[in-house]
């Protein structure tokens, strides 16, 4: 096995900065404000450490309707309030399409990136409590913004005369200034939350038991189905009151919802487990990087003494051992001529680092490359936002005599793929696929996120069949309207591979950081996946105009021109899934050599090397 690990060196020194989880602890159920389960060194949400020592008591399943429910409640609220906004600036704040389209793609992108500052706030100074406390004071604030808005007339510009459509009037600034207001409030409240929501549910749960390691991969996936659940409502019952009943009652609801979400939170106050922020994680990052250029013409030693290893002082968390790949960063922790003080402890943090933290860094050398092979799975799913919804205009979207789907909200589909067949995978596949690999999950995080790099690839190829037939017919019948005569019901099969996709490769990639991340920087793992999906957007918008302007010949207009019926939108599909090829065979090639840091077997022994990849696994099972 790669990864070896060297014998730690037992010379009595200091520990180093604290990177490590606490001890948990349990209050007495009399005592009012603290939390009744704390970790040692760690702050309740008063600011107050704990001080009782006695037996782990973690709030696993406990706090998880607390947890689960606030976190349902705040997405239901912000994507209620988001999911039809493009709509409400065309309508109601009258500004052109390019003018909502640059204000929704900027918007995408600041509330995609600021998690990482949150999550830095997070880990570095007040903790993942207090950080989804304080931002979901300003999530509300804005919401009550965006619905005094929609309430109060001189907050917005009049309505448009129906006769003369033409006579609409701009917003003025200081109703810009307003909506400006209510976008910032709601950015600063999702950078908070989103890159927390989910490491503080992993927080209830003790990683170092089996129990508490298949909670947690329960809880990706209960989190992932209660989001698809979220996204299925928000799509349809509070967009229709959105556009059929009023702005006001639907900016409303979701506000209230958001209330509500405060107040659950709160209340499960006394059930939570608080891990105390453990300083800046990037400054630890730099200290490694640093060291080990300071000391690049250092040659390694051959023995393990060589090296800075001091205890780890809590036995809740295992200590990195020493591995062989990236040896550069090893340089980081070789002990040289002056640089202990007497009592074995560095003189300079920026000169030497312990074993431990320099492996921390290794980890996210490691992830990095599986995170960008991610990018183009997302490329494949963001699809069903755009070109789906362009077929889907230009078929039979009736549903009896009287009811029109509308073409938006056909991506439910998937979304009812993912909240049904998750549970299932959970519940039923998961524990009879346990029991012959050994493995936590049934299957590796990286192999649960290979299959949805192939199952996005086949969703690619059935949307450029079924794209193929419909601009066919589309053409054959020959209609004014361009709309071809089969029901919009043949998009199915193409939105539901793509929800297997999702359940796979999305689920997968969240846990994968979340568990492979070190334990001072989950929220910043969390926050990765925002910027994935933030990645896949602005490559998607670079693709989208590549092919625009290149594939267009003579009098053949290009592949994804207005009129779909006259484009080769399949020809695009292809491209994706070709580009998807390509990117599978990449994270073969990168997954094949990574070690995990997070147990992967049932059957592994907690002393044993941490670190194990895929081939071993196969190997064993």
């Amino acid at each position: 096995m790669e990864g070896a690990n060297f014998q730690q060196n037992k010379s009595p020194s200091r520990p180093p900065r604290s990177t490590y989880k606490s001890l948990l602890v349990s209050s007495p159920r009399s005592s009012p404000p603290p939390p009744e389960n704390g970790r040692h060194g760690e702050a309740s949400p008063d600011g107050k450490a704990a001080t009782t020592t006695t037996q782990r008591k973690p709030g696993g399943w406990r706090a998880m309707p607390y947890v689960l429910g606030n976190e349902t409640f705040e997405r239901l609220a912000s994507m209620g309030l988001l999911a039809n906004f493009s709509v409400f600036l065309l309508t109601v704040y009258h500004l052109d399409q390019v003018g909502a389209a640059n204000m929704m793609g900027i918007w995408a992108g600041v509330t995609s990136f600021i998690p990482l500052l949150g999550a830095f706030i997070s880990d570095s100074y007040l903790g993942r409590f207090w950080t989804i406390a304080f931002a979901s004071i300003f999530e509300i604030l804005g919401m009550l913004t965006l619905t005094i808005i929609a309430m109060v007339p001189n907050l917005r510009p009049p309505p448009c005369n129906a006769t003369q459509p033409q006579d609409c009037k701009d917003p003025t600034n200081s109703q810009m200034g307003y909506l400006f207001l209510a976008l910032g409030f709601l950015a600063i409240g999702s950078g908070g939350i989103r890159p927390c929501s989910i490491p503080f549910g992993v927080d209830q749960f003790d990683a170092t038991t089996e129990e508490g390691r298949k909670g947690i991969s329960s809880f990706f996936n209960w989190y992932y189905t209660s989001l698809t659940v979220v996204l299925i409502f928000s799509m349809t019952v509070v967009v229709y009151i959105q556009d059929s009943v009023s702005w006001a009652l639907g900016f409303g609801i979701p506000t209230g919802l958001m209330l509500l979400a405060i107040v659950l939170f709160f209340l499960g106050r006394r059930v939570y487990i608080y891990v105390k922020p453990e300083g800046s994680v990037f400054a630890g990052i730099a200290h490694v990087c640093v060291a080990a250029f300071n000391k690049r013409k250092v040659k390694l030693p051959d023995e393990a003494s060589g090296y800075y290893d001091p205890p780890v002082t809590s036995p809740a968390e295992k200590k990195l051992p020493l591995t062989k790949d990236c040896r550069f960063l090893n340089k980081a922790a070789v002990i040289t001529e002056g640089d202990l003080n007497p009592e074995g402890t560095p003189y300079s943090s920026w000169r030497l680092v312990s074993i431990h933290q320099m492996e921390e860094v290794k980890c996210l050398v490691r992830i990095i490359p599986i995170w960008a092979a991610g990018i183009v799975c997302l490329i494949a799913v963001t699809q069903q936002g755009t070109f789906t919804v362009s077929q889907a205009l230009k078929m039979d979207r009736h549903l009896g005599p009287h009811f029109q789907i509308p073409a938006g909200s056909l991506f439910v589909v998937s979304m009812i793929t993912i909240a049904i067949w998750i549970p299932l995978y959970d519940r039923l596949l998961v524990p009879l696929i346990r029991k012959r690999t050994k493995i936590e999950g049934g299957i590796t995080m990286l192999q649960r996120i290979g299959i949805g790099l192939v199952i996005s690839i086949i969703g690619m190829i059935v949307s450029a069949v079924v794209e193929r037939k419909r601009r066919a017919a589309a053409v054959s019948h020959g209609g004014a309207d361009g709309v071809a005569p089969i029901t919009v019901m043949w998009l199915a099969p193409q939105l539901i591979v793509m929800g297997f996709a999702e359940a796979f490769n999305i689920i997968g990639q969240i846990e994968f950081f979340n568990k492979e991340f070190p334990d001072s920087m989950t929220s910043v793992a969390n926050s990765l996946y925002s910027i994935t999906f933030a990645g896949a957007s602005y490559l998607s918008v670079v693709l989208v105009n590549v092919v625009h302007k290149t594939t267009a010949s003579g009098s053949r207009p290009d592949w994804l021109t207005k009129n779909v019926n006259a484009g080769k939108l399949e020809n695009y599909y292809l491209l994706i899934a070709g580009l998807g090829v390509v990117n599978l065979v990449y994270f073969v090639y990168v997954s094949r050599g990574y070690h995990y840091k997070s147990k992967v077997r049932i059957d592994e022994d907690d002393n044993q090397k941490p670190f194990i990849n895929d081939i071993e696994l196969n190997r064993k099972g």
